[in-house]
């Protein structure tokens, strides 16, 4: 039985009139194949020349030729291996990494850019509108990035999204409650007494008011992340008889990962106050613009900085 990778999603990017087939494995690579490469420089496709140093990689016959050896970047070679593998239709198909596109775009715009010792362009005449199409290439990468572009087109974004979160509250909310830790510190709750126009004294005697497990779950745990609040309900649940959880929330986030966040947003908040003078309007307006909640559906997933490697 044949190893192959096989190719989970597929699609087209658009760059001026040029459409590029790319690909996500298997594997989570992004591959864009041999033939989108020309395609994109407006080129027919063609082989490699052959190369007299062995230890230099085989080149893609778009940036063989010799002038532009000097400008081509180690992690352009890293990259150079073709990887065959098996698209949707079952077709087995040949494509590279789908990164060495803005590498070889930046090939010849910095071969454009340099001059030879005798003051004559490197390029020559026939390679320049290879120039121009790499321009309009990194133009069309620089606001997403070929990455961006080949889930986006694919429909590998909304799943990649999906594993994101996972891996999220995976690593922030345990399954079993741990030992009971100190978390909010003192600062946080005197903040939230002065804007609440209530006596500080009482919260050191642990007397806060009900609804403050209300203010805790808005602007504490439908902001940190998404789907925790839910996700500790569920970890958590109210006992049928008595109407309590099983534990306090912060006993079922991690310690090593999940409390360390936890800090940082109260310290975040607890800042604001200050900043608002200890106002309760312009610090909810603050705290609405900077630390807006999660929708139900973790749309807010991107904002976590899980971006894959």
């Amino acid at each position: 039985m044949s190893n192959i990778i096989k190719a989970t999603h597929e699609g087209e990017i658009t760059i001026g009139t040029a459409n590029l087939k790319v690909a996500v494995l298997s594997n989570r690579k992004r591959i864009i194949t041999q033939s989108a490469i020309f395609e994109a420089f407006g080129r027919p496709m063609r082989g490699s020349r052959s190369l007299a140093d062995q230890d230099v990689p085989k080149l893609p016959g778009l940036i063989d030729a010799k002038n532009l050896k000097p400008f081509i970047s180690n992690e352009l070679y890293e990259l150079i291996k073709v990887v065959e593998y098996e698209d949707l239709k079952g077709k087995r198909t040949d494509g590279y990494d789908a990164t060495i596109l803005p590498l070889i775009c930046e090939v010849y715009v910095d071969a454009r850019n340099a001059i030879k010792s005798n003051g004559t362009p490197v390029l020559t005449t026939k390679q320049m509108p290879n120039v121009f199409a790499a321009e309009t290439v990194l133009r069309a990468l620089a606001k997403v990035g070929i990455i961006g572009l080949v889930d986006e087109v694919t429909g590998y974004q909304e799943e990649r999204d999906k594993n994101a979160l996972q891996e999220f509250l995976s690593r922030f909310i345990k399954e079993q409650r741990g030992v009971y830790m100190p978390t909010y510190p003192d600062d946080f709750f005197e903040a939230l007494f002065k804007m609440r126009g209530l006596n500080w004294s009482l919260a050191n005697k642990g007397k806060k008011p009900q609804y403050f497990g209300h203010l805790l779950n808005n602007y504490v745990y439908e902001r940190i992340g998404p789907k925790v609040l839910e996700e500790l309900r569920r970890v958590s649940p109210k006992d049928e008889v008595t109407g309590k959880r099983k534990g306090k929330y912060t006993q079922y986030i991690d310690e090593k990962y999940g409390h360390p966040k936890l800090k940082d947003h109260l310290m975040i908040l607890t800042a604001f106050a200050k900043a608002a003078g200890y106002n309760w309007n312009a610090w909810e307006r603050m705290v609405n613009k900077a630390l807006p909640k999660f929708g139900k559906d973790g749309s807010q997933i991107q904002e976590l900085g899980f971006e894959e490697e």
